[in-house]
């Protein structure tokens, strides 16, 4: 029997010592705790943020997409007064799909492009033959001004890309290109013919020739394609009657494109003095001939 004292606490029994666990299994237990933490703070830092974000968009004003432009279209050729017709009717369908009229209208652009302006390289002229034809685009809030500018900076780049070597071999001036441009781009349909129209001017200028163009009657005129020209409009002394007055017109009778462009200032090599219109309407007769060409003309009906 074993004798108790006091304040003395009696010996318990000893637990049995647990085992350790091998290094490989502590480390591998520590990596997955480890493993759990980074996931743990991994989805708090996206819970966080996307908290965040939401908080960002609600206090954020939403920004509208700004309006799709309009575009408007010049044909190659078109006249001045040509382009302010195409400019009312494109503003009339902008004003009828936004509901709004934008501030480009006809009358405006007539304003705009009716005044000389000073173009680097021609002097102080008319805009007739400087508004490049090309698509444009427009809001709302673009006005007439604007798109005049537009079409002058546009004709200032493509022009730059012309050689005026051999026109002014032939003491043509850069102007004096533009105007028989102009008229390559009113009497030329098929493509192909458009340095052959301008040989023929530049013969005709050569032999100091009347020009005879029908499309500079018709502009000093303003008579459209669609009407005959009278007789009277044809022996008239009106400064754009390139049947009777010898020598290029006044100024260029149209708005022409690139083509006619690099046409007048570089024309396939010939002989031809006339042309007139084939039957198909499309190709014209050339000729050196005026016997050649009055017998087309009759054998045509165009006598």
């Amino acid at each position: 029997m074993v004798e108790q004292r006091r304040g003395v606490i009696a010996p318990q029994p000893r637990r049995p010592e647990r085992r350790r666990p091998p290094r490989t299994v502590v480390l591998r237990r520590r990596l997955l705790a480890l493993g759990v933490l980074l996931a743990a703070l991994i989805g708090l830092g996206f819970a966080v943020a996307s908290v965040r974000e939401r908080g960002h968009k609600a206090s954020t004003p939403t920004v509208a997409a700004a309006p799709k432009p309009f575009r408007i279209v010049f044909p190659e050729g078109f006249t001045r007064l040509q382009m302010a017709a195409r400019v009312k009717s494109v503003a009339e369908i902008a004003a009828h799909e936004r509901g709004r009229t934008p501030r480009l209208n006809k009358r405006a652009y007539l304003a705009a492009s009716g005044r000389k302006r000073l173009i680097p390289g021609f002097g102080r002229r008319s805009l007739e033959g400087f508004l490049f034809p090309a698509t444009y685009q427009f809001t709302v809030h673009s006005d007439s001004a604007e798109l005049v500018s537009a079409q002058l900076r546009a004709f200032r780049r493509s022009w730059s890309t012309i050689n005026l070597a051999y026109a002014r071999s032939k003491n043509l001036t850069p102007y004096d290109v533009l105007m028989i441009a102009s008229m390559v781009e009113k009497e030329a349909v098929a493509p192909e013919e458009r340095p052959k129209i301008a040989r023929v001017i530049y013969n005709r200028l050569h032999h100091r020739m009347p020009l005879g163009i029908d499309a500079t009657v018709r502009y000093g005129f303003h008579v459209p394609g669609t009407k005959s020209l009278l007789e009277s409009q044809l022996n008239s002394d009106n400064p754009y009657n390139t049947r009777k007055l010898p020598g290029l017109p006044p100024t260029p009778i149209a708005n022409p494109g690139m083509a006619s462009i690099q046409a007048a200032a570089h024309p396939v090599a010939g002989d031809w003095l006339y042309f007139v219109r084939k039957p198909d309407k499309v190709h014209h007769f050339f000729t050196a001939s005026e016997r050649a060409f009055v017998n087309y003309k009759n054998a045509h009906g165009f006598g």
